[in-house]
């Protein structure tokens, strides 16, 4: 089976490396702004401002090779597999962000609230956060 991926935009945020990043979104993350491409500009024109979203990115500076590590960064903690964590390091290095819309301008730029990735990280994918009705 061959994959591939086809980047949709780029992230431009206040975080410059990783040690700016904050482990969470909701850990005092800076509100960054996301660059559609001109090519899939159409595909945001239904997101308003308001709107909960998530957001999946490619974690281009994970190391890709990591396979067991230590939680939230605790080194005293035993390793566990990676599958089990949030970190970014990890075979593939999917991002997802819980992120609130701030503005949508008519250029494809969405400004977001609180997201914890570096400048430059590549965007894959929006999703909206549907809301689920009471039985």
């Amino acid at each position: 089976m061959d994959v591939a991926l086809k980047l949709i935009g780029k992230i431009h945020s206040q975080l410059k490396s990783i040690e700016d990043c904050p482990l969470q979104e909701n850990e005092n993350a800076p509100e960054a702004e996301i660059e559609i491409f001109p090519e899939f500009r159409e595909g945001i024109e239904n997101i308003k401002a308001g709107s909960q979203v998530l957001l999946l990115t490619w974690l281009h500076e994970a190391d890709r090779s990591i396979i067991k590590c230590v939680p939230r960064n605790d080194f005293e903690a035993p390793r566990v597999g990676v599958f089990s964590t949030r970190s970014p390091d990890r075979p593939n290095p999917i991002g997802i962000h819980s992120v609130e819309v701030l503005s949508v301008s008519a250029k494809g730029k969405i400004k977001v609230s609180s997201l914890e990735v570096l400048d430059q990280t590549p965007v894959l994918d929006i999703k909206p956060i549907w809301k689920t009705r009471g039985v």
